[in-house]
């Protein structure tokens, strides 16, 4: 009976032990969001490195498309991003194609360990 009672009380520890790790993980480790969560940039007109990854993405827009011309940065007005292998960026940049001003779709996966960026989409804005 005793045995019994100290395999409960053992197996109640436990229990509680990762809960409560678990709830540590979520809400202080992270931001009180779950890993794998999209998370809202804030000030991303004054944030340079969301600036760079715009001017990146058009860059690479421009490249893949060729000759046929281009659009030109002017600047990213929305950003969020995702931890997953690597950080996924979801960038809303303002470019300007045949004088006029339009807004385009960019997702940008940067893995800071092997010094890498990859356009994924850059698309036009649905108004």
């Amino acid at each position: 009976m005793a045995r019994a009672i100290g395999l409960f009380t053992l197996l109640v520890f436990t229990l509680l032990f990762v809960s409560t790790c678990s709830s540590v993980l979520e809400n202080h480790a992270y931001g009180g969001r779950k890993v794998g969560g999209w998370k809202e940039i804030k000030h991303v007109k004054n944030n340079e490195e969301v600036q760079q990854l715009g001017k990146f993405s058009v860059e690479e827009y421009n490249r893949k498309k060729g000759s046929d011309g281009g659009v030109v940065f002017a600047e990213v007005i929305e950003a969020q991003k995702q931890v997953v292998s690597g950080i996924k960026y979801y960038l809303k940049i303002v470019v300007e194609e045949n004088g006029l001003a339009n807004s385009f779709d960019a997702v940008v996966v940067v893995k800071p360990w092997d010094r890498s960026k990859e356009l994924v989409t850059f698309v036009p804005s649905r108004k």
